[in-house]
């Protein structure tokens, strides 16, 4: 009877651990290392932001440095609401027709601290919405390039909004998010080629030519007013870029290593290139040639930087700062649009390079969840990529022309005459970047 009583209590115990045992292995753990990693990775993916606004406040003139910064400033307080209200979930909710999330996770509702399987396992479902709104916050602030000096601050605020919602989420929703017709097609986008600098080099470009050109454009000099900014703004994003290629392996694993490898030899291939090409065309190596280039380097390997090893990275960098200083040279005058700060010339052109590129390149020995390229084997992943390359033009073009005459309803979207001739500070702003010079 006494071993009966004991086997009844015990009875009891084991299955409370049995099942809390099984309730364990059931539920994603979650790895403290890789949610650091992913963390650290989103800081330095924010700090890319304000890097730009460095970046292209330093190429504007000096009475538009302040309403240039600011653009990039308030694009990180708009989008992070905009992200926790309905751009998490537009863009990673549930599956719609492959074309859009479900808006069940509105104010980031069901977005808590267990791990999602389909985008990341070993980290909060949390930390990866955080990751993610990063990239949503530099890829609006990318457009701003292509606009800088002549764009009213009100009708920036609304197409601030309008194009997040209507243009990158989506497009987000496509290639990363789970059912997303690119991501079931194959596309391979690691980092963002096709979501972040095709759709806002391509959105830059209708935008400016919508706007019309700076006056006195083509006829008056318009030299950056502080190249050491503009320096230290490239010298950010190198550092930031980390963040957005390392980081997107979600782990701190291998991978990540990997992409971290190609992400800088990139970089360092493309400002090289570019410098060189500038020296035998025009005479000299500039300093704002080797930043653009290095920037343009770390374009072209965003989408690849998953993907492919250290000498296809090479190769992709200097291709890449030869095709944008081309096109930001003569592509640029030949064809007259005024892309102020060359959005276009660089995240346009060399997104899209970049994102053929892995076509070419990609190697499942450096990442079996993706696909061989052409020059291992698999020439359909070229024309999978061309696939992608065109969707994502067209409609950040069509949209983007949309957006602006939308917003055009509600607002004038370019300064006064008197307004860019007085530069956007004081008008839009009331401040000026350096008082004590008149």
């Amino acid at each position: 009877m006494k071993k009966l009583l004991r086997i009844g209590f015990l009875l009891p115990v084991f299955w409370l651990l049995v099942s809390n045992f099984a309730w364990a292995a059931g539920t994603p753990a979650i790895d403290t290392g890789d949610t650091s990693f992913v963390l650290v990775s989103a800081a330095l993916v924010m700090l890319m932001t304000p890097g730009l606004a460095f970046f292209y406040g330093g190429m504007v003139r000096r009475k538009n440095v302040l309403s240039t910064i600011m653009q990039s400033f308030i694009i990180i307080c708009i989008v992070s609401v905009q992200w926790v209200l309905f751009g998490y979930s537009l863009s990673f909710g549930p599956d719609k027709s492959h074309l859009l999330g479900a808006l069940s996770w509105l104010g980031l509702k069901g977005v808590g601290l267990e791990p999602n399987p389909d985008y990341a396992a070993t980290i909060p479902h949390l930390a990866y919405a955080a990751f993610q709104l990063m990239f949503a916050i530099i890829t609006v602030a990318l457009v701003t390039g292509s606009f800088a000096e002549r764009m009213r601050f009100p009708a920036f605020l609304l197409f601030t909004v309008l194009w997040t919602t209507i243009i990158y989420d989506p497009l987000a929703h496509w290639v990363w998010g789970a059912g997303g017709w690119m991501r079931n097609l194959g596309v391979l986008d690691f980092a963002g080629g096709t979501v972040v600098h095709i759709s806002s080099g391509v959105s830059g470009l209708i935008t400016a030519l919508v706007l019309g050109k700076r006056l006195g454009w083509g006829s008056e000099a318009m030299r950056p007013h502080d190249l050491p900014m503009t320096v230290l703004g490239a010298s950010l994003l190198w550092f930031g870029w980390f963040g957005f290629n390392a980081g997107s392996a979600l782990s701190a694993n291998g991978l990540a290593a990997s992409a971290f490898v190609v992400t800088n030899t990139s970089a360092a291939a493309a400002a090289l290139s570019w410098i060189f090409t500038e020296w035998i065309l025009q005479g000299k190596p500039t300093v704002l040639g080797a930043a653009s280039g290095c920037v343009a380097g770390l374009v072209a390997i965003t989408p690849a930087s998953g993907y492919v090893g250290p000498l296809p990275a090479v190769i992709i960098g200097l291709f890449a700062g030869v095709i944008c200083s081309l096109a930001v040279s003569y592509l640029k005058v030949r064809l007259g649009y005024d892309d102020a700060l060359d959005a276009f010339g660089v995240h346009g052109i060399g997104g899209t390079w970049g994102a053929l590129a892995t076509g070419l390149f990609a190697s499942k020995a450096i990442n079996p969840a993706g696909g061989n390229g052409l020059f291992y084997g698999n020439p359909g992943q070229l024309w999978v990529q061309f696939v992608g390359v065109v969707a994502t033009w067209l409609f950040a073009a069509v949209l983007t022309l949309v957006i602006l005459k939308l917003v055009a309803v509600f607002t004038s979207l370019r300064a006064t005459a008197e307004e860019e001739t007085m530069g956007l500070d004081l008008p839009m702003h009331g401040e000026r970047a350096y008082d004590h010079i008149l």
